[in-house]
């Protein structure tokens, strides 16, 4: 499979392009029975990394190439290398490349693909801002939201946390969170800090991912239980602890990948009904 970044415009806009990957999962002849869709789903992946990590990653995403195994047409936004991983230029950025995509559909996938934003970790709080702002600027473009352990949290109070400190995250989340909310009104803002947001009704239906064992476990489950108290569709799915499911903050991939790419493929089957 290959990957290449592409600068990517946006129609008379003053913000700077911002880098995309296509992840093609088509390669070496193996083409997938989902991609032979005529309308194949359309995704936008935002990678993690704690806000900490800038700049284009030179490796692909175990996720996104997976995802895109699946039949998905997946693009990765470059989100942090244009915005330095600071709220509130991060989420608009991805915002902006979701707008774009979301006007391309014909050019990567087909006029009735669905559109998903897709995020792992820090880019799953940037998806579920994203999604927030869909859902206000652009209702009903947005489909989906896949959020796979989304960071959401800055209180980094709950019970589950209390893990961070054994995958060696504790730290590293703690700084992520204060980088990337260093403007004034970074904190209390709902595409800040989602779990946050009094008023989620009509946002795109969601499927949330962790693990038993995986310490962003309660807010991305807490999360999920606000969404759905606000009439949004909800589909979970927790791992069992040992699965390995944690190595995702590390950009890994373990036994947990097919059965999340089967939640993935049942998540948009639904999205279609």
């Amino acid at each position: 499979m290959s990957a290449q970044w592409e600068n990517i415009g946006f129609d008379g806009a003053a913000k700077p392009p911002v880098p995309m990957r296509l992840y093609d999962g088509t390669s070496n002849g193996q083409e997938t029975a989902g991609r032979k869709s005529k309308s194949p789903p359309l995704v936008l992946y935002l990678r993690g990394g704690a806000f900490l990590n800038e700049g284009r990653e030179p490796v692909e995403c175990p996720v996104g190439r997976a995802l895109a195994g699946t039949g998905a047409v997946v693009l990765e936004a470059d989100y942090s290398a244009v915005s330095h991983n600071m709220f509130p230029k991060a989420m608009e950025c991805a915002f902006a490349a979701l707008n774009c995509l979301s006007s391309r559909r014909k050019q990567f996938g087909a006029a009735k693909s669905p559109l998903l934003v897709v995020g792992d970790e820090a880019g799953g709080n940037v998806a579920a801002g994203v999604a927030l702002k869909a859902r206000d600027q652009m209702p009903g473009e947005l489909t989906g939201q896949v959020l796979l352990s989304p960071m959401i949290d800055p209180l980094m109070a709950n019970q589950s946390f209390r893990r961070a400190g054994e995958i060696g995250m504790r730290d590293k989340w703690s700084d992520g969170w204060s980088h990337y909310l260093q403007s004034a009104c970074g904190f209390q803002h709902p595409y800040a800090a989602p779990c946050l947001c009094s008023r989620l009704s009509g946002v795109a239906p969601a499927l949330l991912v962790t693990s038993e064992d995986d310490p962003l476990h309660d807010e991305a489950l807490g999360y999920a239980d606000r969404l759905e108290a606000s009439g949004v569709s909800v589909r979970r799915r927790v791992f069992s602890s040992g699965c390995g499911w944690t190595s995702i903050y590390g950009n890994g991939e373990g036994q947990w990948m097919a059965e999340l790419c089967a939640e993935f493929t049942g998540f948009v089957r639904d999205l279609r009904q």
